[in-house]
């Protein structure tokens, strides 16, 4: 999760203040804010439902989309409700006082509409659009689309390169100061294929680093980072990861907590659901978490079979190359 402490303008309206409350609402990696339909702010501002809003405490921002609520008991009308994930990144305390306005607009849409449009984007237009999913300025709503555009006009190869290459520039680097720092991964669909859990302790144990980083699950019911959950903690913040791999040699973590290529994760919210896991985006995502954890050899499996996200030779060849262009 991204939080923004600069200073911008917004639309030119004067913010308004509230009391901040704490809706205990999980919303799935989404900043959700809550205003009662009767605040006096929500009729004079002409706030609407899903809309965009700015909120700031203490001098930190976040940007959320608004749903408007009925009941008393979940926000009253001068009162600010923000979701568990809204409210974690402000880290303010129930009650203080909160500004609310209108945000503006993410700068990328116009680069959005033309890859909806089908047209080819070009490197800054990725990186306006991750940049912008990063700093969660994009609805669910303008996610999918996102998703969906580039799995239905399926990115070429530079697009992919450009893909990676903003979502690494998005978060956190590793630079672990040694070489080779090895990694491993399989790009999923097969359950109950959890050779990542056997090959990582194996290659630690030979004194080759390895920082395992992996994702949630997308297009099946657990991936490696919710099964190791099973047996221990796998959110693992920043600081804890590198201190944990630099005396192990290695880990299995969930790449979210970290901060490595955060847009991948906010992507992987709107995937899962719609169970697109397009060759593109998935060659951008996997990649750009390795290169983020410091890793300088990937050792990749690609399953075949009826059943599996790849279901050919000439298809598995395919991505093979792109892979490694």
């Amino acid at each position: 999760m991204t939080t923004i402490t600069s200073e911008t303008p917004n639309s030119g309206k004067a913010p308004v203040h509230l009391a901040l409350r704490r809706v205990a609402i999980d919303t799935y990696r989404e900043n959700v804010a809550y205003l009662h339909r009767d605040c006096a702010a929500c009729r004079a501002e002409g706030f609407q439902a899903l809309a965009k809003v700015e909120i700031r405490v203490n001098g930190k921002r976040i940007l959320a989309s608004l749903n408007v609520v009925d009941d008393s008991a979940i926000v009253g009308c001068n009162e600010l409700g923000l979701s568990e994930d809204a409210f974690a990144q402000l880290g303010a305390e129930p009650g203080v006082p909160a500004s609310i306005s209108q945000a503006e607009p993410a700068p990328s849409i116009p680069a959005l509409h033309r890859k909806i449009a089908g047209e080819r984007l070009r490197r800054e237009d990725f990186h306006a659009i991750i940049r912008d999913i990063a700093e969660h300025r994009y609805s669910k709503i303008e996610l999918t689309a996102f998703v969906v555009a580039c799995n239905q006009g399926e990115l070429d190869r530079e697009e992919v390169y450009f893909l990676t290459d903003a979502m690494i520039q998005v978060g956190r680097r590793l630079d672990w100061r040694e070489h080779p720092v090895v990694d491993k991964h399989c790009i999923g669909g097969i359950p109950g294929n959890r050779t990542s859990m056997l090959v990582v302790p194996i290659v630690a144990a030979h004194g080759m680093l390895c920082p395992k980083t992996s994702s949630r699950a997308i297009t099946s019911p657990a991936g490696t980072a919710d099964t190791m959950e099973v047996l221990a903690n796998v959110e693992l913040p920043f600081e804890r990861l590198c201190e944990m791999v630099r005396e192990e040699r290695g880990c299995l973590a969930w790449g979210g907590s970290s901060e490595l290529s955060p847009a991948d994760d906010v992507l992987i919210a709107v995937e899962r659901p719609l169970s697109i896991d397009s060759p593109g985006q998935m060659v951008a995502s996997i990649l750009s978490k390795k290169i983020a954890a410091g890793s300088t050899h990937l050792l990749l499996d690609i399953p075949i079979g009826p059943t599996a996200k790849v279901r050919s030779m000439t298809e598995a060849q395919r991505l093979r190359k792109l892979f490694e262009f």
